[in-house]
């Protein structure tokens, strides 16, 4: 099969021909339709996620058609279109059997601990416990952003912030999780705010809802939260993974507000400094998160199907995978609104 490998780090990727993976008895082959190029891949990219050996296939968000089927598979077969949460949980576990699969201690992470998506094919181990049929109609290029950005949005309005209508919403960082957020928490009932430093992000966030759009280079934006909410935003979502958003998310709380973290923290982000004075004298709650457990998928997937959200402003620009490199650097600085999603996997 065709697929792109990152053999050296901060390199161009390396399209060349590989061997089919295998399919696991408890898993499946799945011919890829779509897979998005995301900030998660740019860590494997740069070699800050320390799970990564090289040479390696990256791309963790992805649906596809099952192509084969492993002999313990009993949910899935051959011709059926499904998407999957990018951390695989294996379904027999503790945690997985108290529905916190995303803590699953076995857990299988394509693009990540295993050969990822961005190829003609992935293996996907624990079917079972965690692929989701696609909705008929649904696009690949959009239902592949639901394996990660989406689907880690959902889960930390939904599953770890309790974000109830009528409460501010304080999005810091504009990018496809924080978009997803805004669009997700417009459909919760919440007011949202969008903060980045990309003019053209928050003009692409106020076109598609956002009640207010700060630029933090031009603004103290964790003051202006304030001074707009009449004391703060009761959740605040961090969504690059740096220091001066999670202290901007902080500071832009109410008194029992909560913040979630969701951008991934790596290379000299990983220890941060953050402002715990705010954090005792405002009773704050900090969550992380990390992807999405399968089976809010439905609650997910009502919503769209239902049209209370419309994602699609989300997909941009729609790639084939020898410009899948282009996307990884752009991460390098700031990036255009909407995510790129690779469709095209012949060219």
């Amino acid at each position: 099969m065709r697929a792109a490998l990152i053999t050296r780090y901060n390199a161009p990727l390396e399209i060349s021909t590989v061997p089919d993976p295998v399919c696991p008895a408890d898993g499946v082959v799945l011919k890829v339709l779509a897979c998005g190029v995301c900030r998660s891949d740019w860590h494997s990219w740069t070699g800050t996620d320390p799970d990564v050996v090289l040479p390696h296939i990256p791309g963790h968000e992805y649906c596809g058609v099952v192509e084969a089927v492993g002999t313990d598979v009993s949910r899935w077969k051959t011709g059926d279109r499904v998407i999957a949460p990018f951390i695989l949980a294996c379904g027999r576990c503790p945690a997985c059997a108290s529905g916190q699969q995303t803590t699953c201690p076995t857990q299988a992470i394509p693009g990540f601990t295993h050969p990822g998506a961005f190829a003609e094919c992935v293996a996907v181990p624990h079917a079972d416990a965690n692929l989701t049929r696609l909705p008929d109609g649904m696009d690949p290029a959009l239902a592949a952003a639901l394996g990660c950005r989406v689907t880690t949005a959902w889960h930390a309005l939904t599953g770890r912030a309790a974000l109830a209508p009528g409460e501010w919403l304080a999005i810091f960082g504009g990018g496809g999780v924080g978009l997803s957020a805004m669009l997700l928490g417009r459909a919760l009932g919440a007011r949202t705010i969008v903060v980045d430093v990309v003019e053209e992000k928050l003009a692409y966030a106020r076109e598609f809802g956002a009640d207010v759009v700060l630029n933090a280079r031009t603004t103290d934006a964790p003051e202006r939260i304030r001074d707009l909410t009449d004391g703060g935003a009761h959740v605040a979502l961090e969504a690059l993974g740096i220091e001066t958003t999670a202290v901007g998310a902080l500071r832009s709380l109410r008194k029992l507000g909560r913040m979630v973290q969701i951008g991934m923290p790596a290379g000299e982000h990983v220890t941060m400094r953050l402002p715990m004075d705010a954090v005792y004298s405002g009773q704050l709650a900090i969550f992380g998160t990390r992807g999405m457990p399968s089976w809010r998928y439905p609650s997910l997937l009502s919503l769209i199907e239902t049209g209370r959200v419309n994602l699609a402003p989300l997909v941009t620009r729609w790639v084939g995978l020898s410009k899948a490199t282009d996307e990884l650097a752009a991460f390098n600085g700031p990036t255009p609104p909407g995510v790129a999603v690779i469709t095209d996997f012949a060219n």
